[in-house]
């Protein structure tokens, strides 16, 4: 029933297998897949895992760093492997305990763990509880209950008769009372009615005539008149018109608002205005050159929050403590303080409940937020706290290490090398950007394409955005600026950056396949293909994006999303991928391949979007925008995220 079953030690190490008998393939491929998309990216807060035709079930002892891994057909439905593996866990640790605590990795190396003839009574026990109990017969008449029952208990006694008249009698009776209850009703409404008439009080209530004539009384004793007519609520005044707004630039002339001129801008002013003066003050010239610069953030050393929280878990204990006698108190301290025991689940359970709060205020998505606590509870289940350390700090120690682990990229990403290399192959490499509507597509495009052409690139943009008005005079702007920034005079006499579009209302697809071909021609270095914006629920659009990537194939899948979304960023991600995997007509499609994260400068240190992402997709964020200017791009610093995510 079972494929395999291995004993390793997080090193690596393995120290005891099973191959069951028929299986010829290795487990090594399935394990290793394990170990790279679970256990090393801190995704262990569910314990199985499917690899191909394989399901897989793993548990970890934290204790002596151990993984227990068992894999089986997945079309096989085992209902005993959970408490097998429980089973072979304490049964491993039990008998080899003393092998296991001694230190180094030597221990792994230098005993011998015979445990075959222990694993397979083990697996006969599970398999022999696990087995589905004989169908039952179905029983006869003589057996059922109704042949216990008479004649005589089947007829209906004269009292049952009585009580259902009774009952139907009562029921009649309350209908009669209801609807003499109702006439009255109306009858007070209608008296009432006619003695308001009747006092021609106007329908006034009572309290409302003696204040009017408490007002008459004070009139008269007070001025000597005639009293004044009570005033009548007055008449609701009709709404006014909206208000004319008076605009900053409506006293200009009709010409001075014409902006119809060449390249969308008006073309006695472009002709007299200095190509210099376009150039933003802001913008240092070749200030960009090689990597970017990670995103920095000051940290600082205030722990008020941690150590409040190890207040509350020293006093806890101090008073559980004190209830056992006098030297209970100091005991519970220590105790607290001094790792004496292992880590349990009610032990961490109220911290984090805390840090799962405190992850989803700094806007990570509350299922992640959830996800990552399980894990942490998994990976320090059972493990003894080091000497003189508080559960709190152990905890928040270990979900740092988590997200720092998940923010850094599990494959190398050097877009300037693959360039490089592009270019020794004669071909341009290819970028395309999708997103949702108004993420910044084409800002950050414009971005990357000035940091492409500090390093020396000549960069081709493919205007594909064939829905959005303005789309393709956005882009014409950004090149017009990018040139002046860099004039063609120092790329010899070529312009460092040019459009490629062919209007509205066309086939995306076709206007990047045009372009790459005309990148080619003309020895573009990259092309930057920027897509119309779309949401993750349209199906047309979606099939669109999935047909523009299989037939352009690009070298890089990039995903533009916005630092401020929270929820929101694991149903965009989830659904785009999904939508290119399900409309994509190969059997291996194309998703995405990296991200990149914009207005970074507005959320202060909610920097939990950079977390959602990347734990859903498990690709690296490649750039993050930090400005509006197009110097304002930066690479994910991993640690410096983290910092401003635990920041209390």
């Amino acid at each position: 029933m079972l494929d395999f079953f291995a004993i390793f030690s997080k090193g690596g190490i393995v120290l005891w297998c099973f191959q069951g008998a028929g299986v010829t393939e290795s487990f090594t491929g399935p394990v290793n897949a394990l170990i790279r998309s679970v256990i090393l990216q801190e995704r262990s807060g569910n314990n199985s895992f499917t690899h191909n035709a394989l399901s897989l079930k793993y548990k970890l002892d934290n204790e002596f760093e151990l993984v227990f891994v068992v894999g089986f057909q997945k079309i096989l439905t085992l209902t005993y492997v959970d408490k097998f593996i429980d089973d072979v866990q304490l049964h491993f640790r039990d008998r080899y305990k003393n092998e296991l605590e001694q230190r180094g990795a030597l221990k792994f190396l230098l005993n011998n763990f015979e445990f075959g003839d222990d694993f397979h009574r083990l697996m006969r026990e599970a398999e022999v509880s696990s087995k589905a109990k004989a169908p039952v017969s179905m029983r006869n008449f003589n057996e059922s209950e109704k042949s216990k029952k008479t004649v005589k208990s089947m007829i209906e006694t004269k009292d049952g008769d009585k009580t259902k008249e009774q009952g139907g009698k009562k029921s009649k009776n309350a209908k009669k009372e209801a609807e003499s209850g109702g006439d009255q009703a109306k009858a007070a409404s209608q008296t009432a009615s006619k003695k308001a008439v009747e006092n021609g009080n106007e329908g006034l209530t009572q309290e409302e005539i003696i204040e009017r004539n408490r007002a008459k009384f004070i009139s008269k004793q007070l001025g000597g008149g005639k009293a004044e007519k009570p005033s009548k609520s007055p008449k609701p005044q009709k709404p006014k018109g909206k208000a004319n707004r008076v605009w900053d630039m409506s006293g200009k002339s009709i010409g001075e608002l014409d902006y119809s001129g060449a390249n969308g801008n008006n073309s006695s002013d472009a002709q007299n205005q200095d190509p210099d003066a376009i150039a933003e003050p802001l913008i240092q010239v070749d200030s960009m050159k090689g990597d970017l610069r990670g995103v920095d953030y000051e940290s600082s050393d205030d722990e008020d929050e941690v150590v409040q929280e190890e207040e509350r878990v020293v006093v806890a204990n101090t008073k559980k403590g004190a209830k056992k006698g006098g030297f209970g108190g100091m005991f519970g301290m220590l105790k607290g303080l001094v790792g004496s025991k292992n880590l349990t689940q009610e032990d961490m359970e109220p911290v984090l409940d805390k840090m799962k709060d405190h992850l989803i205020a700094k806007n990570v998505a509350a299922e992640i937020a959830s996800q990552l606590c399980v894990s942490v509870a998994k990976k320090l289940e059972g493990k003894v706290m080091g000497t003189f350390t508080t559960v709190a700090s152990t905890v928040k120690q270990a979900l740092q290490d988590s997200l720092v682990q998940i923010l850094q990229p599990k494959r190398r990403v050097d877009i300037l090398r693959d360039v490089l290399e592009a270019r020794s192959q004669r071909k341009p490499f290819v970028i395309t950007f999708c997103g949702v509507n108004g993420v910044g597509k084409s800002t950050n495009l414009a971005k990357i394409s000035y940091w492409l052409i500090e390093n020396g690139f000549t960069v081709l943009i493919a205007a594909c955005d064939t829905f959005r008005a303005g789309a393709v005079e956005q882009l014409r702007t950004h090149q017009r600026r990018l040139n002046s920034l860099h004039p063609p005079e120092k790329h010899g006499g070529r312009p460092a950056v040019q459009l490629f579009e062919k209007g509205y209302g066309k086939d995306a697809a076709g206007i990047a396949m045009e372009a790459i071909a005309f990148a080619r021609n003309q020895v573009f270095d990259v092309v930057l293909i920027d897509t119309a914006g779309r949401m993750q629920d349209n199906a047309p659009l979606m099939t669109a994006l999935a047909k523009l990537i299989a037939v352009n194939t690009p070298d890089l899948v990039l995903f533009v999303g916005e630092a401020l979304v929270g929820n929101e960023a694991v149903d965009q991600l989830v659904k785009f991928n999904q939508a290119l995997a399900d409309h994509s007509r190969t059997d291996k499609p194309r998703l995405i391949d990296g991200i990149v994260l914009t207005k970074f400068d507005t959320i202060d240190d909610k920097v939990g979007a950079a977390i959602s992402m990347t734990y859903i997709t498990g690709q690296p964020i490649v750039f993050v925008g930090t400005g509006q200017t197009y110097s304002d791009l930066r690479s994910l610093n991993a640690r410096a995220v983290v910092s401003a995510l635990m920041k209390a």
